[in-house]
């Protein structure tokens, strides 16, 4: 269907493929204590007592866990001079950078560990204690009942590509089958990856959204099979959540203050929204309105910009605005945002801000040239964060509207970066070639 987008100004750019901030007009003060909302924040909390919870267990079969005690994290990295001047952000007004290197998550190599991880556990939990193994001590999920248990089941998940490796790697660590339905822009490398691991790939000739259809179908024929439903499951929302906390104490750690007068912005990737919408949520519920998060889509591929500029309540898609969805970001070629995502942040996002190809690729190349940072292309859209706070007609509105002019210098800006870890070295020499030839002509 084709639909009329309301009046906006960022509109016209948004249909012409062009880059762009929009701003919220729902946006509200305290917004997530939002009554008519479909989750709490208390939610948060009981996130991450599981994770903790699940630490020793993970540790045992990750390896890579041993440094962190079990735990899925990454580190805070400060954007050092060489790297803020190559992009044009070394000004006093821009205060502190930093990118959360989830592109270097251990497990699998993304943001997208944090929720499939997480689920993949919890249902393992769940499907354990119905059939009488005692969980009281998280071990026994990797027992031998436990497993043998779990080899009659299969979890499938429908992916452009990074859940698809979190949820098989975490399915396959338990002894699961695991299936992963790829839309036709997934990457052929993330296939051969998951084939390596015993997971069945299911490769369809059409988007992401039609990829999640035919494997939620699948499942609901099936009761062998549970489906990790990345448009509507609330416990990979808060998976995610729980990354809010750890950057909490990470920018203590640095001696950031976080308050009215000490802004943090938050740029985070967008695909279908569970991932940035999980972060986005758990920062609201910390930091309240000192947290001013944003999402970042393609250009062709805005779905959340569509669906929330809209103002509907039924889902639309990139299609319907003569959108194509074509980007090299495939974790974020996503044609329609999860509607659940969108309820939720209606109350306190702030804003959503479009990125072309090229950006990615300029930003990916500067990022390891100057400071080694080692991304694959739709992690490094958040390096246009802080150019649209600080040089857009549309950030200096949102400024004013929220009185931290004044206040920038001793602001915060947090990359997030959501992969990149398990790109192959010949394709990410690709990239780069791809990003200097832009950066530097040549």
């Amino acid at each position: 269907m084709a639909i009329t987008l309301p009046d906006d100004p960022a509109r016209e750019a948004l249909l012409a493929g062009q880059p762009v901030l929009w701003l919220n007009p729902r946006l509200q003060p305290q917004g997530i204590e939002d009554p008519a909302l479909p989750v709490r924040p208390d939610q948060v909390a009981v996130a991450e007592a599981n994770w903790q919870r699940l630490a020793p267990l993970l540790q045992a079969l990750f390896p890579d866990l041993a440094a962190t005690s079990g735990r899925i994290r990454s580190d805070l990295v400060a954007l050092e001079p060489p790297l803020r001047r190559a992009i044009g952000q070394d000004g006093p007004e821009f205060g502190q950078i930093f990118v959360k290197a989830d592109n270097a998550l251990p497990v699998a190599g993304s943001i997208k560990a944090r929720g499939g991880v997480y689920e993949v556990f919890m249902h393992a939990e769940a499907l354990a204690r119905r059939n009488g193994i005692a969980t009281d001590d998280i071990m026994a999920l990797a027992s031998d009942e436990a497993r043998t248990l779990f080899s009659g089941h299969t979890i499938a998940v429908g992916s452009t590509g990074n859940l698809g490796l979190s949820v098989g790697i975490a399915a396959r660590a338990l002894g699961f089958k695991a299936a992963v339905h790829m839309s036709s822009d997934a990457k052929e490398w993330k296939v051969q990856r998951l084939t390596r691991l015993g997971v069945e790939v299911v490769k369809h000739q059409a988007d992401y959204t039609t990829a999640v259809e035919e494997a939620r179908r699948e499942a609901e024929a099936d009761p062998t099979i549970y489906f990790v439903d990345d448009e509507r499951s609330q416990m990979l929302f808060f998976g995610y959540s729980a990354a809010a906390q750890e950057l909490a104490a990470q920018l203590s750690e640095a001696g950031v203050t976080v308050d009215a007068d000490h802004p943090l912005f938050v740029y985070l990737p967008c695909g279908i929204g569970g991932a940035p919408g999980g972060v986005a949520y758990g920062l609201k519920a910390i930091f309240g309105d000192a947290a001013h998060c944003f999402f970042v889509e393609p250009v062709q591929s805005p779905c959340a910009m569509v669906q929330m500029m809209s103002g509907r309540d039924d889902l639309v898609s990139v299609y319907d605005v003569g959108l194509t969805n074509r980007t090299e970001a495939d974790g974020m070629a996503v044609a329609r945002m999860s509607d659940f995502v969108g309820e939720v942040m209606r109350p306190m996002l702030s804003g959503i801000f479009t990125v072309d190809d090229d950006a990615l690729f300029r930003w990916l190349w500067h990022a390891h040239d100057a400071q080694g940072i080692r991304l694959e292309p739709s992690a490094a859209a958040g390096f246009g964060g802080p150019d649209f706070i600080l040089k857009s007609e549309a950030g200096s509105d949102y400024l004013r509207l929220n009185g931290i002019e004044s206040r920038l210098g001793q602001g915060t800006h947090v990359i997030w970066a959501t992969g990149g870890a398990f790109v192959p070295e010949e394709q990410f020499q690709d990239f780069l070639q791809r990003g200097k030839a832009l950066a530097t002509g040549g």
